[in-house]
């Protein structure tokens, strides 16, 4: 897979995403991060102290040596008072010492628990803006590989935070010890950074290359996500045995990895090449220098401390600098990944309500009114629904009745606002659905789509998400369950209402499918709605169960206004009224004796059907 190249401009262009980050980094704890710079602050002058001090005491020791009546022993040096200066400069190297290990001792601790608490901040501000956006966006290939990207982003650059800060630290290192060299020899700096710049360049075009990589093999990390979940885990067990996939599964996951591995090894072995070439031109120079410092100590310009200070300082000049250098290239690479994170937060809702919305109606008085409404699906070629009209009335029980594909689910999609019409309007009491409050309509709403989460929870939270923030009241729980009949399933429970359900964390059970069908049916009753909608509630119960369920559901839907979609014309029989819909449109409506005496597709298909039970 060639590696498309990103342009100097785009790399240096990546950096306006620190402004955001480190605005992010400061709005998580303004106190953490003032106390990790302003300690970083003091622990950058302090190397360049700490160099001084030693120069300080080799000229004093040398200058101690070159004594022509030294005191013989240490009794009698300490009497002469000679050593007073040395053993003060000796205790200021050790307590800089001791300072330089316990600064750097609370720096990383202030900074691990900086970038614990930027990481959950930045993993919950993502989440919320992910529950802002529209099923169109998950529903769409683009759009999940971004939302991969971002949250990746939201851990996987946290060592960036240490890098600023480490950055901004060595700056001040390198101004105090390049004050040093300019002092003693300006050019020195110079050569310095001319051996330095391939290296940076180098590393700026790597890390380029590495970001590119890594962005276009979203798709396949997905996928490898995907079969690692898919080949090990309690939801697929049962097929991947049964079916024999194990093997299937794991070549699979063996070749998309052996080609990323591939790639990545191609791009470090190049990396790992020039990367060595640079590093030994960055040598170079600094030997020269040293040279160059050992020649004007033998000519006694400099001292012997000044030769120490000196080499000291190139050396660690020279590291500091290779290190803002690449660090630099490495910050600008980490920048283009940051810009997935942002990038995703800059993504806008298209379904949002209103200015000046208008509150829903409690009770609905008139009903629902579809207006010659289609929809198609983004990048599909047929329409979902088109030119599809007819009235739900306020408190009437509505039965829609199709064959797969007849738009059915999406006519529920397109009630619930999860999407809005292409053409034509929906009605609420006269006015477009539009124009009303998003969440006020969406939260009178109880909708149990066919595809329902199985939600590794407890009994009574597995019901409470149907109105989450009643969950700490047991009473409309436990009276859920009651109208759903899962109280009878989670009676056999051993926790009963407290019992985890799913197998995914410990001392949790599996339920059947229908007993889950009851669950899901609790939530629409949690939801306590004005509007109920069943897609496909009991394709998993038994004749009784579902019978007893669609019976209950008549007798508690009474007052409200409620959509069933089901196969099974025993339960849709019992609905006011009954819309039959194909390709899109409503081809048929009205009672069940009125469909049968009209001899269409909805007698054709309740023939067919209740020839199976003969």
């Amino acid at each position: 897979m060639p590696i498309a190249k990103r342009s100097l401009k785009e790399r240096v262009g990546a950096l306006k995403n620190l402004r955001p980050f480190i605005a992010m980094v400061w709005h998580t704890s303004p106190h953490l991060t003032a106390a990790s710079l302003s300690l970083r602050l003091v622990r950058a002058l302090l190397p360049i102290i700490t160099l001084f001090i030693g120069k300080l005491i080799i000229d004093d020791v040398v200058q101690l040596v070159q004594m022509p009546d030294r005191p013989q022993s240490l009794q009698q040096w300490l009497d002469s008072g000679r050593l007073n200066w040395l053993g003060l400069l000796l205790i200021i190297e050790f307590v800089l010492a001791v300072l330089a290990d316990v600064l750097g001792r609370v720096v990383s601790l202030i900074d691990s628990l900086l970038s614990e608490r930027v990481s959950n901040d930045s993993s919950v501000r993502l989440m919320e803006h992910a529950a802002t956006l529209d099923l169109e966006d998950f529903e769409d290939a683009d759009f999940q590989d971004q939302l991969e990207r971002a949250r990746r982003q939201t851990s996987g650059r946290m060592t960036l935070m240490g890098q600023l800060f480490s950055q901004a630290q060595d700056i001040v290192t390198v101004t105090s010890f390049a004050a040093g060299l300019i002092f003693y020899a300006p050019w020195l700096i110079v050569l310095l950074l001319i051996a330095l710049v391939p290296a940076f360049l180098g590393e700026a075009h790597f890390n380029a290359q590495s970001y590119t990589l890594n962005y276009f093999r979203t798709p396949e990390r997905r996928e490898l996500d995907y079969l690692r979940q898919t080949a090990a885990s309690v939801e697929t067990a049962k097929e991947v045995k049964i079916f024999g996939l194990n093997s299937f599964l794991i070549d699979r996951y063996r070749q998309l990895a052996t080609e990323i591995y591939a790639a990545n090894r191609r791009l470090a072995i190049r990396r790992a090449g020039w990367g060595g070439l640079f590093t030994a031109l960055g040598t170079i120079g600094y030997y020269l220098a040293y040279a160059y410092i050992a020649w004007r100590t033998l000519a006694g310009e400099f001292t012997v401390g000044d030769l120490t200070f000196l080499a000291g300082s190139f050396r660690r000049l020279r590291n500091l600098l290779e290190g803002l250098l690449s660090g630099f290239s490495t910050v600008a690479g980490q920048a283009l990944y940051l810009n997935d994170l942002f990038s995703f937060f800059d993504v806008e809702p298209e379904i949002q309500s209103p200015e000046n919305a208008l509150p829903f109606p409690r009770p609905i008085r008139e009903g629902f009114v579809f207006e010659n409404v289609g929809f198609i699906y983004p990048g599909a070629e047929r329409w979902a629904v088109r030119h599809l009209s007819f009235a739900l009335k306020a408190g009437e029980v509505l039965a829609l009745v199709g064959e797969n594909g007849a738009g059915k689910t999406t006519l529920v999609k397109l009630l619930a606002r999860l999407y809005d019409p292409d053409e034509g309007r929906i009605l609420l009491d006269g006015h477009d659905l539009r124009e009303y409050d998003l969440e006020a309509l969406r939260g009178n709403m109880g909708v149990i789509f066919q595809d329902f989460v199985r939600y590794n929870l407890t009994a009574a939270d597995n019901i409470a998400v149907g109105r989450i923030a009643a969950r700490n009241d047991r009473d409309r729980i436990e009276l859920a369950a009651k109208r759903s009949l899962a109280d009878e399933v989670i009676a056999k429970l051993a926790g009963r209402y407290d019992q985890m359900i799913g197998k995914r964390f410990k001392n949790g059970v599996e339920l059947s499918g229908g007993e889950w069908q009851k669950i899901a049916i609790a939530r629409a009753y949690m939801r306590e709605a004005q509007v109920l909608i069943l897609d496909e509630p009991t394709a998993a119960l038994d004749a009784r169960s579902e019978f007893e369920v669609f019976q209950r559901f008549k007798e508690l839907s009474e007052g409200k206004t409620a959509i069933l979609i089901s196969h099974r014309f025993s339960s849709v029989r019992m609905a006011d009224r009954i819309l039959v819909l194909a390709d899109g449109k409503v081809e048929a409506a009205g009672t069940h004796q009125e469909l049968i005496a009209q001899s269409g597709r909805y007698s054709e298909l309740f023939e067919l059907q209740a020839a199976g039970y003969r």
